[in-house]
């Protein structure tokens, strides 16, 4: 029987409302805590292995989502550097995604070219920040990553 990496040991994000956000989140089956802060924007919540501490993290990142495919932008609110979590994912594209009450499993891969373009208009629509945040990085072109479904 083969074990998911998912069922390893758990570190819960250390900013406070993170970690509220993504208990509150998956004890309602995606009820409740489904938005950022007071905004109404849907949020998801992204399950990883950190790459360095191989432990499980998650995070709640805007809902951008296409025919079953999530754009996962790496903005980290415009600031210069990568989230930590864009670095767990490019070390192990799989990740678990909830979006309502069940999680599942998606492939990773990040996009370029036409194809970013593409999703990023998507992620700009639904949470329109991010075209300020790409103004702020000061050059770094911020990532997007598409999650698709396994199989």
């Amino acid at each position: 029987m083969s074990t998911s990496p998912f069922d390893g040991e758990y570190e819960a994000p250390a900013q406070g409302w993170v970690r509220k956000q993504v208990e509150q989140y998956e004890s309602s089956g995606g009820t409740e805590a489904n938005t950022l802060m007071d905004t109404g924007l849907p949020v998801i919540i992204v399950t990883m292995v950190g790459a360095k501490s191989h432990k499980v993290r998650k995070a709640p990142l805007m809902r951008v989502e296409n025919d079953g495919h999530y754009a996962l932008v790496a903005s980290k609110g415009g600031t210069p550097e990568n989230p930590s979590w864009y670095h767990n994912i490019t070390a192990m594209p799989l990740v678990r995604i909830q979006d309502g009450p069940a999680p599942a499993e998606y492939d990773v891969r990040e996009l370029e070219g036409d194809e970013r373009a593409e999703w990023w208009d998507r992620a700009v629509a639904a949470f329109p920040p991010y075209a300020e945040y790409q103004t702020k990085t000061g050059g770094r072109i911020i990532p997007v990553l598409l999650a698709s479904p396994r199989g």
